[in-house]
């Protein structure tokens, strides 16, 4: 049992001042030792002011607030522990859908960062047991969120990405800082990194070190779902030729590189919200695995009782008080 102020406990001793303090009668008697004992009248006098005592006590208790300790139970469900690593450069605020009407004028939809801070929201709020953290990256890496249980905090961030965006894409720097949330943190036996992107950057050969070390040792799978534009390059095309002597774009570049991961990878490619909504619907059945996760239980809040408590020994006070013997005029 802790308490929420207990420097009010200092106040528990006032509660013995009905037993220092002489009721003050109506009237006054010139001598009565002439009547009779009464044990009865002096026992319950006794009793009442013991009532008194404990309302007083039950009045600090409950303004002291008592409760117990939160507690962490051990559960076992389906999920994942998954990390959110979100491309917050300046090709994000392009749009992302749009359609041609009949008259010929180009209608246009969500911005890709709209869309995909829409979808991933839906995505968060349909996984009851999984733990998410999130990374977000333009120029650099930026921590945004550990792996938490705390679905309100994490859909707060997914929503405030949808903001004004910077410049570049620095994946490496956001897939390294994804495979730090994990470190510290106990193997659920699933984990997954999800990567949404509208493009991609060149990592140098330390880097690509560094993230292949990383997700091995974690256990990290990937997933990664590129927001292209329809008449864009895929990286699924495998007939593509670079001009002579010219390396190949940094999209395929990267999708060869993580197929030499270790760990699971899948990549997708959206080119509207309908799209990019199969792709989160494909990651939510694929991550659906047996996992450990610890339930936090909150304390419980005994203060209310302790004042029903006090409400009821007032009540009784008042109700003796009621049937006292009136003195006579």
């Amino acid at each position: 049992m802790v308490f929420s102020h207990p420097w009010l406990l200092w106040l528990l001793p006032l509660a013995v001042l009905p037993l220092l303090l002489q009721r003050a009668h109506a009237k006054h008697y010139s001598w009565v030792n002439m009547l009779p004992a009464d044990p009865l009248s002096d026992l319950i006098g006794l009793l009442l002011k013991a009532l008194a005592v404990l309302t007083l006590i039950f009045i600090i208790l409950g303004l002291a607030t008592p409760h117990t300790k939160a507690q962490s139970v051990e559960r076992i469900g389906v999920g994942a522990q998954i990390a959110l690593v979100l491309d917050r450069s300046a090709s994000m605020d392009d749009p992302f859908s749009g359609s041609t009407d009949a008259t010929g004028n180009t209608t246009v939809g969500e911005t890709k960062s709209v869309a995909a801070a829409r979808l991933i929201t839906e995505f968060v709020k349909s996984r009851q047991q999984d733990m998410f953290g999130m990374i977000t990256f333009s120029n650099s890496a930026m921590y945004v969120l550990p792996l938490s249980e705390n679905k309100k905090a994490i859909i707060a961030a997914v929503q405030a990405t949808s903001g004004n965006a910077l410049f570049q894409t620095n994946i490496g720097s956001g897939l390294t800082s994804s495979a730090g949330l994990f470190n510290k943190i106990p193997d659920s036996g699933s984990r997954a990194v999800i990567l949404v992107s509208d493009g991609a950057g060149r990592m140098d050969a330390n880097t690509q070190q560094k993230i292949k070390d990383w997700f091995d040792r974690l256990h990290l799978s990937l997933y990664w779902i590129v927001l292209r534009q329809p008449d864009g390059l895929s990286i699924f095309d495998t007939t593509y030729k670079p001009v002579e002597d010219q390396p190949l774009p940094p999209e395929i570049e990267l999708n060869e590189f993580f197929k030499t991961l270790k760990t699971p990878f899948k990549a997708y490619e959206a080119e509207d919200p309908k799209s990019l909504q199969l792709a989160m619907n494909d990651i939510n059945n694929r991550e659906k695995k047996p996992i450990k996760y610890f339930e936090k239980i909150p304390g419980r809040d005994y203060s209310n009782a302790c004042f029903i408590i006090a409400a009821l020994m007032i009540s009784l006070l008042l109700g003796v008080k009621y049937l006292e013997v009136k003195t006579w005029h």
